[in-house]
């Protein structure tokens, strides 16, 4: 625990709306920054303080002395690969430039410990699977470089200031939190699980399936879920490592280690379901690798987290039970 409080960006969103859960649930005092691009400011939780803004804003400095800001949990971003790819600067801008504006002021304004929202994307499309921390990192899109680009910058501001850092590098994210107080809520998201619940209830006609001609069993992309739940209490876990040990810095992946296909995952929606969902095949996407599976025995190793959600059904069931109270609610 630590004086003062916790300022998560991107707090309104997917990601950052669960670990804004899980520092609350833990006894944080949490401050949110979102611009509300993609958030929703009903998805913080009200023992939050909340400030609209952009992680870029010059007032970010003044919200981090007002509220003595101490750590920074860091998902404000874009996300998308494809449209990494059709619109590489909006990346850089948004992951890039506006990360290194904020590690300025945070480093400015005394933060001693920052949390990155960084991604297997920076692998690229790996040597071998399952990918380990010191393993190849070469992305294949702006996405995944826009991020690399960021871990780069705390590793060397790591060693010119007193800040130290974790970045998590995460694999694919699904589900939602299981009480139902929050969930993916984007409008045209493209999570494959997310999709596929869309689909189930009607929101969507059919499900694509990009790609079926990889390296894979099926041939279809492989890819290793993480329960959103689980991915932010490894946020809280890596954050009290931080202020445990201020002279170490940590780069992890954030993974069960075990993968699924595109058509693996769609089974499983369809069990949940108990109804088939309409598949179409499509042509690979720009950007994709065949397969991303972590190596997770450093952050089992580094970190007292344990998965407590690693089943792909009862990761569809949340996702599905969300996207239900979203559709209930005429979101």
């Amino acid at each position: 625990m630590i004086d003062g409080s916790v300022m998560v960006t991107g707090g309104a969103g997917y990601i950052g709306s669960h670990a804004v859960l899980a520092l609350l649930d833990a006894g944080y005092r949490v401050v949110v920054i979102d611009n509300l691009v993609t958030g929703f400011d009903w998805a913080v939780d009200r023992r939050a303080t909340f400030v609209p803004m952009a992680v870029e804003d010059a007032g970010v400095a003044g919200v981090i002395a007002e509220h003595d800001v101490r750590a920074i949990l860091h998902f404000a971003g874009s996300v998308v690969v494809p449209e990494s790819v059709e619109n590489p600067l909006k990346y850089y801008r948004n992951n890039t430039a506006a990360s290194r504006t904020l590690i300025e002021t945070a480093v400015a304004g005394g933060v001693k410990h920052f949390i990155f929202s960084s991604t297997a994307a920076t692998y690229g499309t790996p040597d071998k699977v399952p990918v380990a921390e010191g393993d190849l990192q070469l992305p294949i899109n702006p996405y995944g470089m826009s991020k690399l680009m960021t871990e780069a910058m705390l590793r060397d501001v790591a060693a010119a200031h007193p800040m130290n850092f974790a970045a998590l590098r995460y694999f694919n994210v699904a589900g939602a939190d299981p009480q139902g107080r929050t969930g993916q809520s984007t409008v045209g998201a493209t999570h494959l699980i997310k999709i596929a619940v869309e689909a189930a209830i009607g929101k969507r006609s059919h499900v694509g399936v990009y790609g079926t001609d990889f390296a894979t069993p099926d041939g279809t992309g492989v890819r290793d879920y993480i329960h959103v739940t689980d991915l932010a209490a490894a946020h809280v876990h890596a954050l009290e490592l931080l202020i445990a040990n201020p002279a170490d810095s940590h780069f992890l992946n954030a993974g069960y280690g075990k993968g699924f296909s595109v058509l693996e995952v769609l089974d499983a929606v369809d069990r949940v379901t108990n109804m088939t969902i309409d598949r179409r095949m499509e042509g690979r996407r720009a950007g994709d690798p065949a397969a991303l599976i972590a190596d997770n025995s450093a952050i089992l190793a580094t970190l007292p987290w344990r998965p407590q959600h690693a089943d792909l059904d009862g990761i569809v069931r949340d996702a599905l039970a969300w996207e239900r109270q979203l559709a209930e609610r005429g979101a």
